[in-house]
């Protein structure tokens, strides 16, 4: 049996400060651990900016009790605006003027492409990503850049297997983003549904992120006559798309993104009474969901808000993602121990054995190996019921094929 480990918030108490010697690892000294990050703090994908402020909230609070191994952390988080040139230009800078000891949580599935082969030329951890493409988990091609988030191929064909199950006959209208991070989903729902696939999407339509509306799309696909729509969409256009099908009446069974659905991001911002009915899958704790009003970890989510956040929004799911992921990157710093090498960071990344995390769903861990680059890969079918997005069904695993 596999032994469990736990990184909760109980994580300060276990920070030990140890002898210090930072040898000749890049971005590390004898006192501190620098770490890189580029976020959407501006452009079409800015309301993900808060996933950056909450984690550096939370190396705040690693500082505050001691650090790690006796090192305190450097978080220098770049903005990029979703754009893939200016990542180009803000991760050299890291890299190269910075000289970080890896990145972290770099935004984007158009962003970390235009960079992932720089860093595995480099030889630099491009670590735990904020994006669920398939591409992250490649670890004898890219042995430096690993994922985090359940990838979108496997969530792609989730949506394909309810729509098998329960609208067998349905007519399926898609809109997608128009690079990786989209079709990752639509090759999962493809794989999924096999030739189905071509039997009931009646219609599908893209766009881009410098697009400034999709409601051409939106009336296009309405047009199709279909009676299902999946949504693969970051919150900006996910919102837009629920306000455009209100306001014109078309009313299918909605099927959404996990990475767009979020209640202060895009349901909000769209309507709340627009955006019922909504389904969706999830992998972590909602605070907003009255079932976790109890929850000792979301409770001690809360306080950790409160003083090291307090000017972030405690509704905004995002948050709660970013305190996540957090600790997984904590794990891994305090298995490395004195030896932060980048190499020795891979390894201990790599290594994780059924690793808790404070915030993801009852029975969902973090598991990796030299040939699974995917830590976290179960999610849950939801439905958003007005006020909550409400969990149904079993955990899915979401392992890749």
């Amino acid at each position: 049996m596999k032994t469990l480990h736990v990184a909760t918030a109980a994580v300060a108490a276990t920070m030990w400060a140890g002898a210090a010697i930072a040898g000749n690892a890049p971005g590390v000294t004898s006192t501190e651990i620098k770490i890189g990050n580029t976020n959407p703090y501006s452009g079409p994908a800015s309301s993900y900016g808060t996933i950056g402020k909450s984690i550096g909230a939370c190396w705040n609070w690693v500082n505050d009790t001691g650090g790690i191994n006796g090192r305190k952390i450097k978080w220098i988080s770049l903005d990029d605006g979703y754009s893939p040139p200016k990542t180009k230009e803000q991760i050299r800078k890291l890299v190269e003027r910075e000289k970080v000891a890896f990145t972290f949580q770099t935004l984007g599935t158009p962003t970390n492409s235009a960079v992932h082969r720089y860093m595995n030329k480099k030889q630099v951890p491009h670590l735990f990503v904020a994006t669920g493409a398939t591409k992250w988990g490649q670890p004898k091609k890219f042995p430096w850049t690993m994922g985090w988030q359940p990838n979108y191929q496997t969530v792609g064909a989730i949506f394909g297997n309810y729509i098998l199950q329960n609208y067998p006959q349905g007519k399926v209208a898609v809109m997608y983003q128009n690079d990786d991070y989209g079709k990752d989903y639509v090759i999962g729902m493809k794989r999924a549904m096999g030739d189905k696939y071509a039997k009931q999407v009646v219609k599908q339509e893209t766009y881009e992120v410098t697009d400034p509306t999709i409601d051409s799309q939106i009336i296009a696909l309405a047009g199709s006559g279909a009676d299902v729509f999946v949504n693969i969409s970051i919150p900006k256009f996910a919102a837009q798309a629920i306000k455009k099908m209100h306001a014109i009446g078309w009313k299918p069974a909605h099927i959404l993104n996990d990475v767009a659905a979020s209640i202060a991001s895009t349901y909000k911002p769209a309507g709340l009474e627009k955006a019922k009915g909504i389904i969706s899958v999830d992998f972590y704790k909602d605070p907003n969901d009255p079932e976790w009003k109890d929850d000792p970890e979301t409770n001690a989510w809360r306080a950790w808000m409160d003083k090291y956040y307090p000017g972030g929004d405690k509704s905004n799911k995002m948050n709660a993602y970013g305190y996540a992921v957090c600790h997984t990157m904590i794990e891994v710093l305090k298995k490395a121990g004195n030896d932060l090498s980048r190499e020795n960071i891979m390894k201990q990344a790599s290594s994780l054995k059924e690793v808790h995390l404070p915030m993801l769903l009852p029975g969902m861990y973090a598991d990796t190996s030299p040939t699974d680059f995917y830590p976290l890969e179960q999610m849950q079918m939801t439905r958003f019921d007005g006020t909550r997005s409400v969990r149904f069904g079993p955990l899915i695993s979401a392992e890749t094929e």
